[in-house]
C-alpha cells in the first residue's frame, strides 16, 4: 500500500479520511504517528485552497512523504465570505481556551455581526480544499467541496450536540429544518464539505493513481 500523512493531528480527521482513501489502497496516518515533530507552517493564505496548499507542501516537504492536507471553514454571503480561513479564530487567537470555550466566542461574535439581517439573506457554506503533494513538493490533486445552508436566529440556535464550531448555527439547505449538530454522523459525512471533497479527490486518484 502506498503511505500517505494527513496532514492533522486530529485523529477523527484522520480516521475520517482514511476510511474513505482506504478503499484506493492508500495507508493513511497523521502527524502523531511521526517519530519527531515538525514545525507547523504558517497558513497566511487568502483563500482555503492556498492554506491547503501551503500545508501539503510543506509537510510533504519536511517529512519526505507523500501529503494531504485540507484547510475548512464557513463563508457567509452578508459577510463578504467571512469568516473565511478566520473561521478558527474569528474572535482572536485563543489557544489557551478548550475547544467549546473557542466555538462559543467564534459563534457569539457571528450571531452580533448577522443581528438584524432577514433569515432570507443569511445564505452560507462550509467549504473544504483538500491538497495533496508528492515529496518534492509538486502538487498532485486539489478540490474543493461545499455544503450550502444559512445561519440561524435565536431562539432557534444554538441547537444540536453532533457537531462543533459552527455546526449549531448552520441551517442545512434546502429545508433549513435543522442545523448540522442535529444532523447523525452518516447523514452529515453524506452532505458535509469534507466528504463532497473527498468524493471528489477518489474519483481524480481512480483516474489518475499517485
Amino acid at each position: 500500500m502506498t503511505a500517505l500523512l494527513i496532514a492533522s493531528g486530529n485523529p477523527h480527521k484522520v480516521e475520517e479520511i482514511a476510511t474513505v482513501l482506504g478503499e484506493l489502497g492508500l495507508d493513511c496516518f497523521g502527524l502523531d504517528q511521526l517519530d519527531s515533530g515538525f514545525d507547523e507552517p504558517e497558513e497566511d493564505g487568502a483563500t482555503f485552497e492556498e492554506n491547503a496548499a501551503i500545508k501539503a507542501v510543506a509537510y510533504a516537504r519536511m517529512t519526505g512523504r507523500l501529503c494531504l492536507a485540507d484547510d475548512s471553514g464557513l463563508e457567509v454571503d452578508a459577510l463578504d465570505g467571512r469568516p473565511g480561513v478566520r473561521s478558527a479564530r474569528y474572535a482572536g487567537t485563543h489557544d489557551d481556551l478548550p475547544r467549546f470555550e473557542r466555538d462559543r466566542l467564534n459563534n457569539e461574535r457571528l450571531l452580533g455581526e448577522l443581528d438584524g439581517v432577514p433569515s432570507e439573506n443569511r445564505s452560507a457554506r462550509f467549504v473544504c480544499s483538500l491538497c495533496l503533494a508528492r515529496p518534492n513538493g509538486q502538487i498532485v490533486e486539489q478540490v474543493r467541496g461545499a455544503f450550502e445552508g444559512r445561519i440561524g436566529e435565536p431562539p432557534r440556535v444554538p441547537a444540536g450536540s453532533n457537531g462543533f464550531g459552527y455546526d449549531p448555527l448552520f441551517l442545512v439547505a434546502p429545508h433549513f429544518e435543522r442545523t448540522s449538530a442535529e444532523l447523525a454522523p452518516s447523514e452529515k459525512n453524506a452532505m458535509s464539505h469534507r466528504g463532497e471533497a473527498l468524493r471528489r479527490l477518489v474519483d481524480r486518484l481512480r483516474r489518475h493513481p499517485v
